[in-house]
């Protein structure tokens, strides 16, 4: 059955407006995009969920609606608090909005539904929509939703969820075709922004990753080149802080306080400062700070990690021993031919093949030979001999080497400077391959031998201890008191809070990041675990948080490289056309920068008929052709006087409220937006 929460009590009934956004989804990355879209970009939206109680978490007493409806009174009673606008709550669970600078706006509109059928997006008005995000945790329903959308509004953007990754380009080739026939002639900017495919599991794993390596770095890539911004700790005495590249933020003053909690954009003067002017940085002291310290070039020529396959390479068949083995028989059938060759005088082609046959004991007896080809037949006749048993170890290891291929693999003896993995699921195995392609060593832990994950840890020879974390002695099979990190991604945060702090008593000064979905219990959890522990560096992440801003400005049609956290907070990396904006265009770089909401990184000197419309992608490249990449159209070495055109287009690092921003004044700018 179809229902709905209205708008505001005073607009009872009143269909959406135009240009309004839709919000599908059965998780929290729903309810978050929804939040981001309301209150950070000032949108009106309308929430489809599921009706009953939360999928991921059965024994929550509330339901979908009215987890929905929690997570908008906290959101806009912390914006009340900012001073940023004025939030009123509506009935059945509706909110008011705030973030907009128009009072009595329309409030999140939440509607419960099974499935977005054509009924239910009609009602949700699907045809006056601008965009409309399905962010099922069921990527088969998200297709069906998709073509079901794209049929029922041909201009409709689309923001889609989807784990396969492969698949997720078939379908946005397919329905960007769709959208072209339906609108001849269509802008090509606006038709390729009009389907994108995300997976909040890729979007996470860089940052989930980054958090088990010393110096907390995180990769963004742009046009084949990698940006790293890393954490740096506050400067000694007398030390003045290396500013790197560029100083993108200033982490919060309670980071290095036992005691403290991560700052959170609740946390007032206390809070991590995005984007500093010089000044903030120079008057900063026992701050850490993030800064863009150092770009280099992907190597397109290298070959994509193996996720596995057929074959085994010879060194997880044959053991060391019966490698040195093989060498050493190897060695001597060698000497004993250069010896014949010597002794003899005969052709070596000859002499080789004459010791073959001694090695196997096919030659008849050197009767009447000279001593020494008499004394050469002896040895390689003894030669011989052990080779016999060393094809026969040989087959035996490779035969049990085989057979245990679909085995999966046990942690070793010596083993030590890992990363313990929990959790195989989505965000788990996504973060395994990250972990794998930066040849950090893993361990993994996972409670359901059928979990998404296990094909891939086996086909990767992952060492995995299968069963259940909380359970004892399951931590110590994963070697935890040897590990340099443990990274808690479970589905349950409860199994997650329990597995850091047993690995914490296990070994104190261990690095811990946990996967919760609660903002004031992840507080509440580092709080505990700094003062405990005050030694350790302990992080809690929400992979909905640190997705959300990615999916949100895709539903606003424009590209994010990448979103890095910065404690609690989120900053993101876009790439944007100068033309529209009028805080860019025909002002300096300079004078382009505002603290603590936007500054422009790079400028793309590729002629706008050249470039890459995906400026995340890898530019082409031929191997054969050329021996050294071709050069990057990104000029990042940006003198603070160059005039920023029209034509440009930008790479820019910015706050979630400095890129709405920079929307909304190019929206109010530009006729027709």
């Amino acid at each position: 059955m179809l229902g709905f929460v209205p708008p505001l009590p005073q607009q009872p009934g009143r269909p959406p407006s135009s240009g309004h956004m839709i919000v599908c989804g059965d998780d929290a990355l729903a309810r978050r995009l929804a939040v981001e879209l309301r209150f950070i970009y000032g949108e009106r939206v309308t929430l489809l969920l599921p009706p009953g109680r939360d999928a991921n978490n059965p024994e929550t007493p509330l339901t979908q609606r009215g987890r929905a409806a929690a997570l908008f009174g906290r959101m806009s009673a912390a914006m009340n608090r900012a001073g940023n606008g004025s939030g009123a709550t509506g009935g059945n669970g509706s909110t008011g909005g705030s973030g907009d600078t128009n009072a009595g706006v329309e409030a999140v509109r939440i509607m419960e539904a099974p499935e977005p059928s054509d009924d239910v997006l009609e009602e949700a008005g699907i045809d006056r929509a601008a965009a409309l995000a399905l962010v099922y945790d069921d990527d088969e329903r998200n297709i069906r939703a998709a073509l079901t959308a794209r049929r029922l509004n041909p201009r409709l953007r689309l923001v889609i969820r989807l784990y396969n990754r492969k698949l997720g380009q078939h379908l946005e080739e397919l329905l960007d075709q769709a959208a072209a026939v339906a609108m001849p002639g269509i802008d090509p900017a606006l038709l390729d922004a009009s389907t994108t495919v995300l997976s909040d599991a890729d979007t996470a794993a860089p940052a989930l990753a980054a958090t088990a390596l010393t110096g907390s770095s995180k990769i963004i890539q742009a046009e084949g080149l990698l940006l790293r911004a890393a954490e740096r700790p506050p400067p000694r005495p007398g030390e003045h802080a290396d500013p790197g590249l560029c100083t993108l933020a200033l982490l919060s003053s309670t980071t290095n306080d036992p005691a403290g909690a991560e700052g959170s954009d609740s946390s007032g003067d206390e809070a991590p400062q995005l984007l500093p002017d010089e000044r903030a940085v120079a008057d900063a002291t026992g701050r850490g700070t993030v800064v863009l310290e150092a770009i280099s070039r992907a190597d397109p020529a290298r070959p994509a990690t193996r996720m596995g396959g057929r074959g085994a390479p010879l060194a997880q068949i044959f053991s060391r021993r019966l490698r040195w083995s093989a060498l050493g028989f190897a060695l001597a059938a060698v000497a004993l031919v250069i010896a014949s060759l010597l002794t003899t005088k005969d052709t070596a082609l000859h002499t080789a093949y004459l010791t073959v046959l001694d090695l196997l004991g096919m030659n008849d007896p050197a009767e009447g030979a000279s001593p020494a080809r008499q004394i050469i037949q002896i040895l390689s006749g003894i030669a011989g001999l052990l080779l016999l048993p060393l094809l026969i170890a040989a087959v035996l290891e490779a035969f049990g080497t085989l057979r245990t291929a679909s085995s999966l693999r046990r942690p070793p003896r010596g083993l030590g400077g890992h990363v313990v993995l929990l959790g195989l699921g989505k965000i788990g195995t996504r973060v395994l391959v990250r972990l794998r392609e930066l040849d950090i060593p893993v361990v993994v832990v996972e409670e359901d031998p059928e979990a998404r994950g296990i094909p891939l840890a086996r086909s990767l020879h992952v060492p995995t201890v299968i069963g259940d974390v909380t359970q004892e002695g399951v931590l110590e099979a994963a070697k935890i008191y040897r590990a340099r990190a443990l990274l808690a991604l479970t589905s349950i945060d409860t199994t997650n809070l329990e597995a850091a702090l047993y690995a914490r008593s296990v070994k104190p000064d261990l690095r811990v990041a946990l996967r919760l979905y609660d903002d004031e219990f992840a507080t509440a959890v580092y709080r505990t675990l700094r003062t405990a522990h005050p030694g350790a560096l302990t992080r809690s992440r929400s992979v909905s948080h640190l997705a959300a801003p990615s999916f949100a400005v895709a539903m606003m049609g424009r590209q994010i490289l990448g979103a890095v956290p910065v404690e609690r907070k989120v900053m993101l990396f876009a790439a944007l056309e100068v033309a529209g904006h009028p805080q860019l265009e025909g002002h300096t770089v300079e004078q382009a920068f505002r603290a603590g909401a936007w500054r422009v990184l790079a400028i793309d000197a590729t002629p706008p008929a050249d470039r890459n419309p995906d400026l995340a992608a890898l530019p082409p490249f031929d191997p054969e052709g050329d021996a050294t990449p071709p050069p990057s159209g990104l000029v990042w070495d940006l003198h603070p006087g160059y005039v920023l055109r029209a034509q440009d287009r930008v790479v820019i690092a910015a706050t979630r409220r400095g890129l709405a921003e920079l929307l909304r004044r190019q929206r109010s700018a530009v006729p027709g937006r």
